[in-house]
């Protein structure tokens, strides 16, 4: 049954790719990508940054923080409790959501552009 599920769901995301190739213009394809882009910039860094903050806040009262800890910040995830795991964690992801959002919006724009320079 799963087998099957999942081959239906490969076969409705080809056809779906499919029809946004025909429908999404390449001019389409750069505004979308470049709304994607902002928007992900708008979510991302305030979130990211305020990610940081609560991060450092609940490590920092309870021991001496690695020097440029910020570099990679996931590592410090396993020295959080349960709680401040809860407390970290939703910063943490929407600054990853903003961080997806600006990569897909910048390469969905870059190739609208490189579709329309290329293939005129």
């Amino acid at each position: 049954m799963l087998e099957l599920l999942l081959a239906l769901v490969t076969v409705a995301v080809i056809a779906l790719i499919g029809l946004l190739a025909v429908l999404v213009t390449p001019p389409l394809m750069v505004a979308y990508g470049l709304w994607a882009l902002a928007a992900g910039l708008l979510i991302g860094i305030p979130t990211g940054w305020w990610y940081h903050v609560v991060l450092y806040r609940t490590l920092s009262s309870r021991m001496a923080l690695p020097s440029r800890w910020w570099h990679k910040p996931v590592e410090l995830h396993p020295l959080l409790q349960t709680a401040e795991y809860r407390r970290v964690r939703p910063w943490f992801v929407a600054g990853a959501l903003g961080f997806v959002l600006c990569v897909t919006g910048g390469v969905a724009a870059i190739a609208g552009m490189l579709v329309m320079r290329f293939y005129p």
